[in-house]
């Protein structure tokens, strides 16, 4: 035998032997159709369906960078202003919030939950600077009832005091942060009303097992608003109430203006109050010179002489990125609460990407 025919004689045999494994080779299943993320418009912009389910959910937040100079020191979310940083001149933080919404319709109304974590690196505070977190709401809400952690009522329902960054340099709701048990009612019409029962937080907790109260009527159209609100201090037994305006002026002004009033002069004996004396107002608006560019402002003063003035400039670099310039004032007048009348400035420049 020549190597030719050795060669060709190969050739067949491995033909052969290739051919009987493809016959037993294992057939492989054809896969199944991937399950997209479907679109739930019924809530507004950005939910979708969680797949196999009939529960839309939204996931967003911000990242925000606040830089502030001055006396008064440089975030809202410090309860003392007045120059409290181991920097007093300059102060920053970084923010990056994360906020989910779900919803979902049944028999019973619309079932709802909403949560905001908050985590947040300080510098320029005594007892504040480093990294921090907080769970600022966790709610659940069936048709009109809701139960969790929440802001109280007290200030949502009337609304927040203007569109400045430190919207309590007289202050206007007391501790924000408080477990609820709360019903909101809405007739379809303008016409809204709530009832909330709270728990308070830090020294402010209810020490009984009778909570916080707060009640409001508010009637909503097309030129503004008008709502009145009262909440009860179960601790010090002492009550607070509020009236407010809201007035869509022109397409691009809309203005406001509020009265609060409490029967403790104190400002520290009551949940719901922290201006001094009895009595503070304010008032503000936003002015939209275009798409990108609006004026916020806000003034305020109370019965202790404390005058607060707020003013900014946001500016949307591009959808979802605003830069944000603030300059503050605040005047503390000589009055039975500070005896010495004094003056502080301070400055904002923030920057937040919204998603």
């Amino acid at each position: 035998m020549n190597i030719k025919s050795l060669l060709l004689g190969s050739a067949a045999a491995l033909i052969a032997v290739s051919g009987a494994r493809a016959a037993d080779a294992v057939t492989v299943a054809e896969p199944e159709p991937a399950e997209y993320v479907k679109i739930c418009d019924v809530y507004g912009a950005g939910y979708f369906y969680i797949p196999g389910t009939e529960t839309c959910l939204r996931i967003g937040g911000y990242v925000r960078y606040d830089i502030g100079f001055g006396d008064i020191a440089g975030h809202t979310d410090v309860p003392d202003r007045m120059g409290d940083g181991t920097h007093d001149t300059y102060h920053k933080q970084a923010r990056f919030t994360l906020k989910t919404w779900t919803g979902q319709e049944t028999e019973l109304g619309t079932l709802r939950t909403y949560t905001e974590n908050r985590f947040n690196f300080r510098e320029g505070w005594d007892e504040d600077s480093g990294s921090q977190w907080s769970l600022n709401f966790a709610w659940i809400q069936l048709g009109g009832f809701r139960v969790g952690k929440d802001e109280s009522a007290w200030v949502t329902f009337s609304g927040y005091a203007g569109s400045v960054i430190e919207d309590s340099l007289v202050g206007y709701g007391g501790d924000f942060d408080t477990g609820v048990i709360q019903y909101y009612f809405d007739a379809g019409n303008g016409f809204s009303a709530v009832v909330s029962l709270e728990d308070g937080q830090g020294d402010n907790t209810i020490d009984s097992y009778i909570p916080h109260i707060v009640g409001g009527v508010k009637y909503t159209q097309g030129w503004g608003g008008i709502s009145g609100t009262v909440a009860y201090d179960s601790n010090y037994e002492e009550w607070v109430g509020k009236a407010r305006l809201d007035v869509n002026a022109t397409d691009a002004l809309a203005l406001w203006a509020m009265v609060n009033y409490g029967t403790e002069k104190n400002v520290i004996d009551n949940f719901f109050k922290n201006w001094d004396g009895n009595w503070a107002v304010y008032g503000g608006g936003t002015y939209k010179f275009n798409e990108k560019t609006s004026f916020n402002a806000q003034l305020s003063y109370d019965e202790g002489k404390t005058f607060g003035l707020a003013a900014n400039v946001a500016y949307d670099i591009v959808p979802g990125f605003t830069i944000t310039g603030e300059v503050d004032y605040v005047n503390q007048g000589s009055s039975d609460y500070h005896p010495v009348s004094d003056d502080f400035w301070g400055a904002h420049l923030r920057f937040q990407r919204s998603f």
